[in-house]
């Protein structure tokens, strides 16, 4: 069993926040440091043509421009993430869904970082307006679904919340042989 003996916000910023945690397990007491993080939603947006679209967007950590599934942060920690998924899809994308599946769920790295990612498929897509942040500059890219999962596939795009939800969609749109 473990308890958290103590936690200490060492750091508040505008995503994330970094805390010190001490933990008692086993007779055992040691610190970690998590960086708390409200949750994300991600989209594959299936448009009726068979196509996807994905964002084009630099991303400073990795030092590159990445394709990316559209996504966001939640704005809480308990808003629900279908809220958040629609939200993000029509800001950075420009379209809403009819439909909204979820695809699959999972902590991003579970050793350090609280965040969870939702992954869904959004169908029914009817076109409104972009609606981005001051500080987000992407370039929409459509492509089939079977040529974007193929890149998440053969390196071309290396963004694992991607790789992930066109995988869970390629999937979840091929028939199965019987």
């Amino acid at each position: 069993m473990t308890e958290t003996l103590s936690s200490e916000i060492v750091f508040r910023g505008r995503v994330f926040d970094i805390k010190r945690d001490r933990i008692a397990e086993n007779g055992a007491e040691y610190d970690r440091e998590v960086i708390t993080h409200n949750g994300s939603a991600v989209i594959v947006p299936l448009f009726d043509d068979g196509t996807v679209a994905l964002v084009k967007q630099y991303r400073h950590a990795a030092g590159h421009y990445l394709l990316e599934l559209p996504a966001g942060s939640l704005d809480t920690p308990d808003e629900p993430p279908e809220v958040g998924a629609r939200r993000e899809l029509e800001e950075e994308i420009g379209v809403v869904a009819e439909g909204l599946e979820l695809l699959a769920e999972f902590y991003v790295s579970p050793g350090f970082l609280s965040e969870k990612m939702f992954v869904f498929r959004a169908t029914g897509l009817t076109e409104t307006q972009q609606n981005l942040d001051e500080d987000e500059f992407v370039e929409i890219v459509r492509i089939p679904l079977a040529d974007a999962a193929k890149m998440a596939r053969d390196g071309r795009i290396l963004d694992a919340k991607t790789i992930i939800g066109l995988t869970f969609c390629e999937l979840r749109s091929t028939p199965s042989a019987t």
